[in-house]
């Protein structure tokens, strides 16, 4: 089977009025258009087709019998708009998920309760692949030492010492959140780290949180100048939050158009601005901290985070064939294939599970062996079973193509 999907933007605060429309090509309606999910995730979950068709999740409900059609998908594809800066988040691994659920549910914490932190059994890695000119992200912990020097940069002011020491090992941030123990570089790196996460999220950081902030508007530096430029707009639109200074610890990254980040378990990451196409494992589960007015659980975020300094995690594509690559990151849940074409050519996409095409350019049309077509305009999208084996896109234009790892 092979069907159109269809479904309604996610009006969340920080999205952006203008970009999924001028994807769509249509006119703004006023209001943020933040995400359209393509999946068959029960938040909000695509409709086969016009309205009054099922949802994907009631059709998979009752057609969905084995691994080859699945009741549940195990990925969910969005179209990402922001406008404003998301929220620090990170996510569990498989394990920390299980216990979390478990633990949760033991104690009597609703699955709807605004303060629970595990609202399924699942992981959460993620891929997003910016469709924008631009889009601005950040994604692990920096170095240690250039972090040290970014600090240096915003003054002498008695905030940033008390920020520099807390990185040193000393100062009001010592002895909080622990570390690795290894006795490794690494392994105190990721302790400093730690510790000083957890102690400006701990409310009692306020007064080093305002004044490092204030440092941030003057500011210098030919090194960190998009660093500096990045956190000073995240300031202006959080302002007095701890997060701000959080994100001073983290990668800074920039993606043109088709380039891509991977944000696996434990990796502290927030989206800040542009137009992506994310793709992630079937999962509510986030552990926020900062950039938010939702619940802030800092001693479980600090339990399931990876301090380790690490390089931004992007993720480059592998060819396939002309006008064929595939974002892998190596895991059973998904994997998202790009496909550009011409107006006389054909790419062809092999399918080993459930698949989800989305246009993001130009005209093209999806068919599959048996016949089945579905021509597609940007921001629009097709589900095909696995049966289908294959998916054949042809037209110019350009489709990104979900679907399970292998």
């Amino acid at each position: 089977m092979l069907a159109a999907l269809t479904n309604t933007p996610r009006d969340y605060a920080w999205g952006s009025t203008t970009l999924i429309a001028g994807l769509e090509g249509r006119a703004p309606t006023g209001v943020p258009e933040a995400e359209i999910w393509f999946g068959d995730h029960p938040g909000s979950p695509a409709r086969l087709g016009a309205d009054g068709n099922p949802t994907l999740a009631e059709w998979l409900s009752v057609h969905g019998t084995d691994a080859e059609t699945p009741a549940r998908l195990p990925y969910l594809l969005k179209l990402l708009a922001a406008a404003s800066p998301l929220s620090i988040q990170v996510h569990p691994s498989k394990a920390e998920a299980e216990a979390g659920a478990a633990r949760e549910d033991a104690d009597g914490v609703a699955a709807d309760a605004p303060h629970r932190n595990y609202k399924d059994d699942n992981h959460k890695p993620e891929v997003i692949v910016a469709i924008s000119e631009r889009f601005e992200a950040l994604a692990g912990l920096r170095d240690l030492d250039a972090t040290r020097r970014l600090v240096a940069a915003l003054g002498d002011s008695a905030g940033v010492r008390a920020l520099a020491d807390s990185l040193e090992g000393e100062g009001e941030g010592e002895g909080e959140g622990g570390g690795d123990g290894d006795g490794s570089l690494d392994g105190d790196a990721s302790a400093a780290l730690r510790r000083t996460i957890a102690w400006l999220l701990s409310g009692s950081a306020q007064n080093t949180v305002d004044d490092v902030i204030a440092a941030l508007g003057t500011a210098t530096s030919a090194e960190f100048e998009p660093e500096i430029a990045a956190v000073r707009a995240i300031a202006e639109a959080y302002p007095g939050d701890p997060g701000v200074v959080v994100a001073l610890l983290m990668n800074y990254v920039s993606l043109t158009r088709g380039e891509a980040v991977f944000v696996p378990a434990g990796v502290l990451h927030a989206y800040l601005s542009g137009l992506g196409v994310e793709l992630m494992a079937a999962s509510d589960n986030v552990l926020r901290g900062g950039l938010t007015p939702k619940h802030i659980d800092v001693d479980e975020l600090l339990r399931i985070v990876d301090a380790r300094p690490d390089a931004p995690p992007r993720l480059a594509p592998q060819p396939v064939a002309e006008g064929v690559e595939v974002f892998a990151p190596g895991i059973a849940d998904f994997e998202l294939w790009h496909i550009t074409s011409g107006a006389d050519d054909e790419r062809r996409v092999p399918l080993h599970g459930p698949g989800i095409a989305l246009a993001v350019a130009g005209e093209p049309v999806v068919r599959t062996a048996s016949g089945a077509e579905v021509s597609l305009r940007p921001g629009a999208a097709a589900f095909a079973t696995a049966d289908e084996r294959e998916l054949v896109i042809s037209g110019a234009g350009e489709v990104f193509v979900a679907q399970p790892g292998r």
